[in-house]
């Protein structure tokens, strides 16, 4: 997949489907299945990922908005199923990745809808970018939305079209030494302080770009191509570096 190109063998990438409304379904089939991956389903997010024609590794959740005859089907299929209780402290997502990550996932890519509650996408949010998992490439497919977290040690590099909007939000606190490629507003180490909205609404130049912070941690956020701004450029310089990124 290109989210997680030139990876290492021993690298384990997982993919976990959480529940609420459907993925983007145009998004999702750019995913490149060519490798081995870990699918893990948080809670209904199993319907989404059969409905995906994904092969659900692990379930993880309180199963109170599953079809239960599909849960009895996966469980005879060979899915592995991890029951909680619904007065957990965390979500089915959390949930979820935590289960990634204890099976030795190093890159793990969230899928799921936008949702109709405000809430839970916040929470989703702030789960990505959580410091417990600043170890592990994050990113989501979310709606349309491609979503990467880049931390101190990373290098994400991410493809798009020109025009492309591009946002860098810093979360947890404020964000220093970022350093950008292929966006019209470059950043060289600069800072974005929380709560600012410096980042928002950057532009692809070219095809592939890239971010990587010193301190602190910040979302990058493709909100879609249909958003594309309407530029024109006759030359567009080359991207170098490759290191991981969603496509």
């Amino acid at each position: 997949m290109s989210d997680t190109a030139n990876q290492n063998p021993s690298e384990v990438v997982a993919l976990v489907v959480f529940g609420g409304d459907a993925p983007n379904h145009e998004a999702v089939a750019r995913l490149d299945r060519s490798m081995p991956l870990l699918v893990i389903a948080a809670d209904s997010g199993a319907e989404h990922a059969v409905a995906l024609g994904l092969e659900i590794a692990i379930a993880v959740g309180d199963f109170d908005s599953i079809d239960a005859d599909l849960l009895t089907r996966l469980e005879a299929e060979g899915t592995t199923i991890e029951r909680h209780s619904p007065t957990k402290d965390a979500t089915d997502l959390e949930l979820a990745i935590d289960v990634a990550i204890r099976e030795g996932a190093t890159t793990i890519v969230v899928i799921g809808g936008h949702g109709g509650r405000v809430d839970q996408s916040y929470g989703n949010l702030l789960v990505l970018a959580s410091p417990a998992y600043a170890a592990v490439s994050m990113h989501g497919l979310i709606g349309g939305a491609r979503i990467s977290v880049a931390t101190p040690g990373q290098t994400v590099v991410f493809g798009g079209e020109v025009g492309e909007y591009v946002t860098l939000l810093p979360i947890h606190g404020d964000a220093h030494g970022i350093t950008t490629t292929g966006l019209e507003y470059a950043l060289a180490g600069d800072s974005l302080r929380s709560g600012t909205t410096r980042g928002v609404s950057n532009v692809f130049v070219g095809p592939e770009a890239s971010v990587s912070v010193a301190e602190g941690v910040v979302i990058v956020v493709r909100p879609g191509s249909e958003l594309a701004a309407d530029r024109s450029r006759a030359e567009l310089p080359p991207n170098e570096s490759r290191t991981q990124g969603i496509e």
